[in-house]
């Protein structure tokens, strides 16, 4: 009865990520409605013009043919790493870090891109790879290259955060395509001994002190430990049902810093309590589900490996952040997908949405061929 009455291109269209994912988009904007005083023209306004834009490019994406993603996997890779090196030498520089290219009509953050670049290169790298040579020095070698370059690249601006999620959803493919276990034990175990060399001549001082901040924010509470120990404060003081729309003190009085973007979870549960961070995350996992169905009923390994990557792309934003807002994490500039005001993590997060859609539809078809064979 549905489809006779609804055009079969809207009923074909993945509405059980879309409805949710608007849900979410409309609720981030009230937040950031809220935490911009009752101005919709601060944050808000541009945060559902851009989730309408990306949701159409990814619309548009969910249309293209395996094939020609699978031909563009290295062209891509290869592009952001240019842009890359651009940020390098032509990054405009801000809050102490290179990590934008000012194109005139817009401010593009290159390594945002490559988070997904990573696993699309990945998967297309372990879907040719023959299963033999998966534990060889053939699967192990490039794939570490097209990892360790970028993440160069990355905290040379630098953005360790931003380092720590590509180097994240590359392993996470390296662990799905069947590499032997015993290389991920023995590459912990080595980053147990390297973690305090690492901490003591390769971070730089304020990374030191967000690590010792995470440990003991209290010891510095007007200092180092200010965004963590006001954003327990604003969780915190939410209660059950929150303090009410436009009523969080923590933010309206300017005591928790970037309200709208890193920390908009904490404005959020201040005014929304425990119930409106329980909307939250059940929004995220009915997203997340979906995206590993998408990933299981992927008739190939190029399709299953692309849609899980990207699935715990979205994972990694969604995670590191809300433990960041609650003092289980270093402060380490993550924003939450789709409700942080911010057009790179939108972008990347949409990016991620219409590669999911875009297998989907290859699952639908191949469920449709095999049915008609």
């Amino acid at each position: 009865m549905r489809s006779s009455i609804v055009p079969a291109p809207i009923a074909s269209l993945p509405w059980q990520v879309i409805l949710p994912l608007t849900a979410l988009v409309l609720f981030g904007s009230s937040v950031l409605y809220s935490a911009a005083a009752g101005n919709m023209g601060a944050y808000a306004d541009s945060h559902l013009i851009r989730y309408g834009v990306f949701l159409t490019m990814a619309l548009i994406m969910s249309r293209f043919p395996q094939d020609l993603v699978k031909f563009s996997a290295y062209p891509i890779y290869i592009a952001v790493l240019l842009l890359l090196i651009l940020v390098e030498t032509l990054g405009a520089i801000g809050g102490g870090s290179q990590r934008w290219l000012d194109l005139g009509f817009i401010v593009l953050q290159p390594s945002e891109f490559m988070k997904p670049a990573i696993v699309l290169v990945l998967a297309r790298f372990y879907s040719t790879l023959p299963a033999n040579l998966v534990g060889s020095w053939r699967a192990l070698v490039p794939a570490g290259g097209l990892i360790g370059f970028p993440m160069l690249l990355v905290l040379l601006q630098p953005d360790l955060g931003t380092a720590l999620a590509i180097a994240f959803g590359g392993v996470v493919i390296m662990f799905l395509a069947g590499l032997p276990f015993r290389w991920f034990a023995t590459a912990g175990a080595a980053g147990l001994v390297i973690a305090p060399i690492a901490y003591f001549f390769g971070l730089h001082d304020y990374q030191r002190r967000r690590v010792t901040t995470f440990l003991d924010p209290e010891s510095d509470p007007l200092g180092a430990g200010y965004h963590i120990t006001q954003s327990k404060i604003a969780i915190g003081s939410g209660g059950l049902t929150g303090k009410g729309f436009g009523q969080g003190s923590q933010s309206h009085l300017n005591y928790l810093p970037e309200p709208h973007t890193d920390f908009v979870f904490a404005t959020m549960a201040e005014e929304w309590g425990l119930l409106g961070g329980l909307f939250v995350l059940a929004i995220f996992a009915i997203i997340l589900r979906w995206g590993m169905g998408v990933a299981n009923r992927a008739p190939d390994r190029f399709s299953r490996l692309l849609a899980a990557g990207m699935t715990v792309t979205i994972f990694f934003y969604i995670a590191i952040n809300l433990m960041m807002v609650m003092g289980l994490a270093p402060v380490v500039g993550i924003p939450l997908p789709f409700m942080s005001h911010g057009g790179s993590s939108m972008l990347t997060n949409m990016l991620c949405i219409g590669t999911l859609m875009m297998i989907d539809r290859w699952n639908r078809t191949s469920g449709s061929r095999s049915l008609s064979s």
